[in-house]
């Protein structure tokens, strides 16, 4: 697993006194930088990027178009956040970055502003940890409490729940889902949405157990994880079929609250194109 506690030495300091910007900087005069903003040497920022409170950029970050970075994020070097979506039918529309507060994002990571396939926008939430080299492609949507580790590469239009957790060197499908409290593991090759709960593996991943190290730690109780755990037995191992479980965990008193979630979010897949819901939608 993945450690989530913060390294008190990466999150930047509570804002104080105005923004500083490093003499090598480029930060033109129209660009929004909250108090306490630190832009370290030869850092490039857009005219129309908005840095909230407190959030540093260390040095060589690139910050690219219509960018609206929160409070309290710390940037590491040769980070490119903004920069065209590598989809070829991009035509040069005004989209954006979005991304909230309490952020790490390390060396490298690229955070690609949208196309216009959708919302017009690529979001990051709060508190996330983006290892180095990571990609964020055009269209993405990642959650709050994410971990993203080193080389980890996602296409377009992914949608990553809160408190998942993706290992190093994973390539994410474009169109895929990976549910809340869903792990990832190294190396993996994810075609099809992953389930919330669930740890997946392989190429291609596929839920081989329940993740409960991530559900203990955020004080899931017994009750509910054997619940799940149950769940999981009935769907992958026995393959008694969604409604054929659902029978059998009602029965049982099993039909809690998160496996309710978890059959939704697999009918909602099946309904989907090559096991990816969001090609419903795409489809239509």
């Amino acid at each position: 697993m993945l450690d989530r506690t913060p390294q008190s030495d990466s999150l930047p300091p509570q804002p104080v006194g105005p923004a500083k910007v490093h003499p090598t900087a480029l930060v033109p005069a129209n660009a929004s930088l909250g108090p306490g903003v630190r832009v370290g040497p030869h850092c490039v920022v857009s005219p129309r990027a908005v840095i909230g409170a407190g959030t540093i950029l260390e040095n060589n970050v690139t910050i690219m178009g219509e960018v609206r970075i929160g409070e309290r994020n710390r940037i590491f070097p040769n980070a490119v956040i903004g920069a065209d979506p590598q989809d070829v039918s991009y035509r040069g529309t005004d989209t954006s970055v979005s991304i909230g507060d309490d952020n790490i994002i390390r060396e490298g990571v690229t955070i690609n502003r949208a196309s216009e396939k959708e919302e017009g926008v690529t979001t990051v939430g709060s508190r996330n940890f983006l290892m180095a080299y990571s990609h964020v492609a055009h269209d993405c949507q990642i959650g709050d409490q994410v971990i993203i580790a080193n080389g980890t590469l996602l296409g377009g239009h992914v949608r990553i729940h809160s408190h998942a957790s993706i290992s190093g060197g994973v390539a994410v499908h474009h169109w895929a889902t990976i549910g809340s409290y869903a792990f990832v593991a190294g190396l993996s090759r994810v075609l099809h949405d992953v389930p919330p709960y669930m740890l997946c593996e392989g190429s291609p991943a596929r839920p081989r157990c329940v993740n409960v190290v991530a559900l203990r730690r955020d004080g899931v109780a017994a009750a509910t994880l054997t619940a799940i755990t149950e769940a999981h037995r009935l769907l992958y191992r026995a393959r008694v079929g969604q409604e054929r479980a659902r029978d059998i965990l009602r029965s049982q008193g099993m039909l809690v609250p998160e496996v309710e979630t978890v059959l939704t979010f697999l009918f909602q897949q099946q309904e989907g194109r090559h096991g990816r819901a969001l090609q419903r939608r795409r489809a239509a």
